[in-house]
C-alpha cells in the first residue's frame, strides 16, 4: 500500500469508515517526496528516537522509523488509531501513544521512550494547534532539532527580523530559544483534502540563551508589552505594562539611555536591545 496514493488512501480510509475532521485541522500528504524529505531533514537516524505529532495515517511515521530506533507518534483522533494499526504493522520501533499533545509531559515521555537515545521532534503539525504545541516542543527542552510542517505564514513569522511585517513577539521567542531554518515549501495540491494555504517545513536547533538576558521572565514581559499594540509606539505598549511604576517620560528616557529613539516601535528592536530595556527598566524601579 502506498500511503501517498490518493486511490489507496481513500480506499484505506473507506475500509476504516474514516471522515476527515476539520475541527483536527487533518490534511494528508499524496506526495511522497514530501514525507521523504522531511524525514531526511529531521536528524532522525542511528542513536535517536523521533517524537511525532499527529501521525495522521502514517506516511511520514514509516519514513522516520527507516531511519530511527524508535519513533513514538501521539495521535488525539483514535479514529486513526486502527488505521494505524494497519500501515504501521511492518514497523516494529514506531509507537502510537493515543493522547493530546498540549495536555502530554513532554519530557516524561521522552524520558520514558527515548532512555538512551537523542532525541529529536518531527511532525506534520495540524494548523488549528501550531502556535501552542511548537511552544510546547521548545519548552520540553529534551530535543536536538525540531522539524516540522506548518502553515508558510507562520514560519515566515518565526523566521522574520526585526523590521519586518512579519516579525513579533513569537519571532523573538523562537529565535530566543533556537535557531530556526526554512527549508523548503509544500504546496496545497500535496493534501487531501487541499488546504487553502502553502504549507513550510522548518528546522529549530536550541540553543543557549542569550548571554544579554539577564531574567528571561522580566525580558519576555518586555517583548509582549511590546507588540500588544503594533501601531503605537514601544514606550506606549511599555507604559501599559509598567505604567503603575514609571511614567512615560521615564520610559521615554530609558529607550534614550538605551540608545534608541524615544519613538521607536517594537517591531524594529532584536533580542540585544529588548534586553538591554529590560535590565534598565528594572534598574530604574529599583
Amino acid at each position: 500500500m502506498d500511503l501517498c496514493n490518493e486511490k489507496d488512501i481513500r480506499a484505506l480510509l473507506g475500509r476504516h469508515g474514516f471522515r476527515f475532521s476539520k475541527s483536527m485541522g487533518q490534511n494528508f500528504l499524496i506526495q511522497s517526496w514530501v514525507p521523504e524529505d522531511i524525514a531526511a531533514a529531521s536528524g532522525a537516524g542511528p542513536g535517536t528516537g523521533v517524537l511525532e505529532v499527529g501521525p495522521g495515517i502514517g506516511p511520514l511515521t514509516r519514513q522516520l522509523a527507516r531511519r530511527a530506533d524508535k519513533v513514538a507518534s501521539v495521535e488525539l483522533d483514535r479514529s486513526l488509531l486502527p488505521i494505524l494499526k494497519e500501515t504501521l504493522a511492518d514497523c516494529p520501533n514506531a509507537e502510537i501513544v493515543p493522547g493530546d499533545i498540549l495536555k502530554t509531559d513532554i519530557p516524561a515521555l521522552v524520558g520514558e521512550k527515548f532512555a538512551g537515545l537523542k532525541a529529536v521532534a518531527c511532525a506534520n503539525l495540524p494548523y488549528n494547534i501550531t502556535t501552542p504545541a511548537i511552544t510546547a516542543l521548545i519548552e520540553a527542552g529534551c530535543f536536538q532539532s525540531i522539524t516540522v510542517m506548518i502553515q508558510r505564514e507562520v514560519a515566515r513569522r518565526i523566521c522574520a527580523k526585526p523590521g519586518t511585517g512579519d516579525y513579533g513577539a513569537f519571532s523573538v521567542f523562537c529565535q530566543y530559544h533556537t535557531a530556526p531554518e526554512l527549508l523548503f515549501d509544500v504546496p496545497p495540491e500535496c493534501f487531501i483534502p487541499a488546504p487553502k494555504v502553502t504549507s513550510s517545513v522548518l528546522r529549530m536547533v536550541p540553543r543557549p540563551a542569550p548571554e544579554e538576558v539577564d531574567d528571561p521572565e522580566h525580558f519576555f514581559r518586555v517583548v509582549r508589552a511590546a507588540f500588544a499594540q503594533r501601531r503605537k509606539t514601544l514606550v506606549n505598549g511599555l507604559h501599559a505594562a509598567f505604567g503603575d511604576k514609571l511614567t512615560k517620560e521615564q520610559l521615554a528616557n530609558i529607550l534614550v539611555d538605551c540608545g534608541l529613539p524615544a519613538d521607536v516601535r517594537g517591531e524594529r528592536l532584536g533580542i540585544a536591545e529588548f534586553a538591554g530595556i529590560s535590565r534598565k527598566i528594572r534598574q530604574t524601579q529599583g
